[in-house]
């Protein structure tokens, strides 16, 4: 399949972030690797997952929620970009929509990542912000508290991670170099 070169610009923009985020996320998460439900979740607090991660007692990783705020408004707006772009060139109607190089559950699995789990994963990021759910609560009383959503952000970036190992075996598994090519130059010959 040739790419154009906006697809191939964003896909690559979203992988370097995408990594940036994993490895921000880690880090946070180290800070403290307990999931709640609710509004407050803490060290004494009955939670409803520990991962089995080191609990690191000397406090919020700094560096990682600065690396996580700066990838995901990255991420934003290439996001944006690819929407626009998919959108109005007709990728999305002819790659996405209808009968093409990629099979049905292909197509399912990148429009429910793409229009589902990524929106989603914008929305829970922003409903555990205290600045902007004190100017919009109803972003995280959807959810019913802040550690809710952070759970749900958890739990679907998850999901994105099973996405990735899948796309990375299916991209080794239909001819990796032919794959790179078209992904990197457009064309996979």
């Amino acid at each position: 399949m040739r790419h154009s070169p906006s697809v191939r610009i964003t896909h690559w923009i979203n992988t370097v972030a995408f990594a940036a985020l994993v490895v921000s996320g880690t880090a946070i998460l180290l800070a403290h690797p307990r999931l709640y439900w609710g509004e407050t979740g803490g060290v004494g607090a009955s939670s409803i997952l520990d991962l089995p991660l080191p609990f690191m007692l000397t406090g919020q990783s700094g560096w990682g929620r600065s690396l996580h705020f700066l990838s995901a408004w990255v991420c934003v707006g290439n996001g944006l970009l690819y929407a626009v772009g998919g959108a109005s060139s007709g990728h999305f109607r002819r790659d996405l929509l209808s009968a093409s190089a990629y099979g049905t559950l292909q197509r399912l699995a990148y429009l429910t990542v793409v229009f589902g789990l990524l929106p989603l994963m914008i929305w829970t990021g922003l409903a555990m912000s205290p600045a902007v759910t004190a100017a919009a609560p109803v972003l995280v009383e959807v959810f019913g508290g802040q550690q809710s959503a952070r759970t749900i952000h958890f739990v679907v970036t998850s999901v994105l991670l099973v996405f990735l190992a899948g796309h990375v075996a299916m991209v080794c598994l239909s001819g990796f170099r032919s794959q790179m090519r078209g992904m990197l130059m457009g064309t996979r010959s």
